[in-house]
């Protein structure tokens, strides 16, 4: 857990007041001037998703989709997406540093839908490579998901809550992030500062091609792009283009990946076990991240 003293700006989830720590030396509670009150969990991680938020009684990732996901990305396969993105904000953190004006305070990243952690704590390390006063937050729906981050990185603030409602303080936000999770361009822009950044990470056309090749009749070409969601928030300002590939020669590794991806829990038993029993499927990756800056 980080020391109180360093706890980004959070805001209450119900009345939007400030959240501040009831200890400055360290914070096991957080209270607003309203009054309403919320407890730091053993683990360390801040739980911030109010009751009526919640779709379901357990939203986001079950347990086993955030173990499969741990273990498949624990192999590496994905490592070249998170380079990608962890010279992406080096770069636009060194550029913070290079403007005194803007550098009064050290910079605060937000990683949405962060999942169970694995880019939020390589985001985490480039950002303090850079400069080790930057702040890095995850956050997921998910309360799986973050609690096996924040037993795995104990050096980040990690918080359960919705980013349909984003629980820090307007416009306190340098960069924010999304890497394969759901678009809400609103109440995204609420949280960065002016002129700040937003990455998005999201699958090309040729994403898993094989692998969808082997679950659907007709493989259909994606056509999403967040250009058109984000424009009238956000200034686009560059998309670079990464391919490369990868071979997974065991069955668990399959499985992993399936519960990992929507085409996964549209299968059925049989096809999953026809997957799982290949000796060896070679796949493409085809990945865009897209920087924009908010207007």
């Amino acid at each position: 857990m980080m020391p109180s003293a360093t706890l980004p700006p959070l805001r209450c989830p119900v009345c939007s007041a400030a959240l501040l720590p009831d200890n400055l030396s360290e914070a096991k509670q957080l209270v607003c001037e309203s009054g309403h009150s919320f407890d730091r969990a053993r683990q360390g991680y801040w739980n911030l998703l109010l009751a009526q938020r919640k779709r379901s009684k357990a939203p986001g990732d079950n347990e086993a989709m955030v173990q499969a996901r741990h273990n498949f990305l624990s192999q590496g396969h994905y490592q070249p997406i998170a380079t990608a993105i962890q010279e992406c904000l080096a770069g636009l953190v060194a550029e913070k540093l290079a403007d005194k004006v803007a550098h009064s305070k050290p910079a605060l990243v937000l990683d949405l839908g962060c999942g169970e952690g694995y880019y939020t704590q390589q985001i985490h390390q480039a950002l303090t490579s850079v400069s080790k006063d930057s702040q890095c937050v995850g956050l997921d729906i998910s309360k799986p998901a973050i609690l096996h981050a924040s037993k795995q990185h104990k050096q980040m603030t990690w918080l359960v809550a919705t980013g349909a409602d984003i629980p820090l303080m307007p416009e306190s936000v340098d960069i924010a992030t999304l890497i394969f999770a759901r678009l809400l361009p609103e109440p995204t822009v609420q949280v960065i500062k002016p002129g700040g950044y937003f990455l998005v990470v999201w699958p090309g056309p040729d994403h898993l091609r094989e692998l969808r090749e082997q679950i659907y009749t007709e493989v259909r070409d994606s056509d999403l792009s967040p250009d058109s969601q984000l424009q009238a928030l956000f200034e686009p300002i560059s998309t670079q283009t990464l391919h490369f590939r990868f071979s997974l020669s065991q069955g668990d590794a399959i499985d992993n990946l399936l519960m990992m991806t929507p085409h996964g829990q549209r299968l059925s038993q049989t096809g999953r076990e026809k997957l799982i029993s290949l000796q060896q499927l070679d796949i493409q990756a085809d990945i865009r991240l897209s920087l924009y800056r908010k207007r």
